[in-house]
């Protein structure tokens, strides 16, 4: 086992280079540039700006310069945002998005799970033709719809929760409608591939064993059948807490909450190539020691997994 973790965690060595290469190359070879605007600058002036961020050296030397620096953490100068590096921005803004998907998730994780059981061990009654129906809800509609709905019943309608925002006096109440509206299509996966699991998993051999052994249902569930039905949505959780935080721009914008996702999308349309560099370099990171995480937990899980 501790071989295994070692050679998978310097596996994600080779992994991180590729992906840092192949995003620079294809970042710095679309159209269009940092620099390039509708009203084209004189030409001695755009070479000194090109200078500065040496960008007038060959391709090969900018990767060089530029892998050298995110080797010491450096991810380098906003071309857009003059007064701050990529380091401040990505610094200032991750971690509301941290926030907000973590909480999503382990919402998402939660009730998915919970609905799941539910809906299995209630299989063709009500109960499962609820869980599933807002499973099927979670999954077609969009978040641009689910936010303003729940705005609109408990914001305006209700007065509960504030409509949009982030920290100041009301902050842990302006997290929750954000927070339930990004973990509606998670919960949705989760609801139905634990259902599927579980459903898969009472049928098995080992299970009716322990219920001839006159073991209360409670006990049989818990000890015998989500340990095994829950590797699905392990293995799902790796892409999902990568995705949940990726995935968080039409939230963000819809509760105007300070998040990665926005300046994403901002350095995308400016063609910031550092800035889009180091959200890419930092969404990767996260995307494979999650999966990194799993791959370890699995062995936990079910022990006929081997590791040799």
């Amino acid at each position: 086992m501790t071989k295994f973790i070692i050679r998978r965690f310097l596996s994600l060595i080779p992994t991180m280079f590729v992906i840092i290469t192949l995003s620079f190359f294809l970042i710095r070879f679309a159209p269009g540039g940092p620099f390039s605007s509708e009203k084209k600058l004189p030409e001695a002036v755009l070479q000194n700006i090109l200078k500065k961020y040496h960008m007038d050296e060959s391709m090969p030397m900018q990767y060089l310069r530029y892998f050298n620096d995110v080797l010491h953490g450096d991810f380098g100068p906003s071309y857009k945002y003059k007064e701050s590096t990529v380091n401040e921005l990505i610094a200032q803004s991750f971690p509301n998005s941290i926030v907000l998907g973590s909480v999503a998730l382990a919402l998402a994780v939660f009730a998915g799970i919970g609905v799941g059981i539910t809906s299995a061990l209630r299989q063709n009654r009500w109960q499962d033709y609820l869980a599933m129906s807002l499973a099927v809800i979670g999954i077609s509609v969009p978040l641009f719809v689910i936010g303003p709905v729940l705005q609109l019943a408990f914001s305006m309608q209700l007065k509960w929760l504030p409509v949009s925002g982030w920290y100041g006096r009301k902050w842990p109440l302006t997290l929750i409608l954000p927070a339930l509206t990004l973990s509606f299509p998670y919960f949705a996966y989760i609801a139905r591939l634990s259902r599927a699991s579980i459903l898969e998993v009472l049928r098995s051999d080992y299970v009716r064993t322990a219920r001839a052994k006159g073991l209360k249902e409670s006990a049989v569930v818990l000890k015998h059948v989500l340990k095994g039905a829950l590797l699905p949505v392990v293995s799902y959780l790796g892409p999902a807490f990568s995705g949940i935080i990726t995935g968080s721009i039409v939230v963000e914008s819809v509760f105007v909450v300070p998040g990665v996702g926005r300046i994403f999308v901002q350095s995308a349309l400016n063609r910031d190539y550092t800035l889009i560099m180091g959200e890419v370099i930092v969404y990767s990171l996260i995307l494979v020691v999650m999966n990194f995480a799993v791959d370890i937990v699995y062995g936990f899980l079910d022990p006929r997994i081997s590791y040799k």
